[in-house]
């Protein structure tokens, strides 16, 4: 299925959410309840020069609990979630300097790739992986901006392998915040195509309820 240019801006916020949520569960809970919520957002580091939008997440399915995160914030209700609305923000914010600091995109393109020929020529695991993100974003995005506050347990957050998976999904924010901005992704949208925004999102959502309803 190919989508136009409004749902890929969707999906890629869907992401950016996602990653946001990720974070929190984490940093409360010492890890995600269900790691199939993080496997697509680390492909999506991983995949630096995919053919379009479709071939970084080929099956939307794998964003469907960001869309419902990003809906939480983005609609009507007012069940909102200020630290994941707050994580989304700060994401945004790493990715547009990020956009203005070529030597950091550099950086950072040269560390993807050689995590990409660990991960598939050499076949690490996925905790060597998710720690080498977490030291690429130490060394090419925090550098750039005032730490980003993580709420959490502190049990939790001293824990090396807790710390390395915070880090990984907020790399993975913001590689899909980049993405929204190439997409054409601004920060009016959120002013002034918020709605439009929000029936995408349940467009996308109702197409994946309808597509896993068993068939009479």
């Amino acid at each position: 299925m190919r989508h136009d240019e409004w749902q890929q801006r969707v999906l890629s916020l869907a992401a950016i959410a996602q990653a946001a949520a990720a974070v929190k569960q984490i940093a409360r809970e010492g890890s995600l309840r269900d790691p199939a919520h993080g496997q697509p957002l680390i492909d999506s580091v991983l995949n630096q020069s995919p053919s379009g939008f479709d071939a970084i997440y080929p099956e939307p399915r794998a964003l469907q609990w960001g869309l419902e995160q990003l809906l939480q914030q983005i609609g009507a209700t007012r069940d909102k979630d200020v630290e994941i609305t707050r994580y989304v923000v700060g994401i945004l914010a790493l990715a547009r300097k990020f956009l203005r600091t070529e030597k950091a995109q550099q950086q950072l393109g040269q560390r993807i790739e050689q995590l990409y020929r660990q991960q598939h020529d050499f076949h690490f695991n996925t905790d060597t992986v998710i720690a080498g993100m977490a030291s690429a974003y130490s060394d090419c995005i925090s550098p750039l901006s005032q730490p980003l506050k993580i709420n959490g347990k502190p049990d939790y957050l001293k824990q090396a392998t807790v710390q390395n998976q915070i880090r990984a999904f907020l790399l993975a924010g913001v590689r899909n915040a980049v993405l929204w901005n190439h997409l054409g992704g601004k920060r009016r949208h959120f002013l002034f195509s918020r709605q439009r925004m929000v029936r995408t999102a349940q467009s996308l959502l109702r197409t994946l309820h309808e597509q896993s309803e068993p068939q009479s």
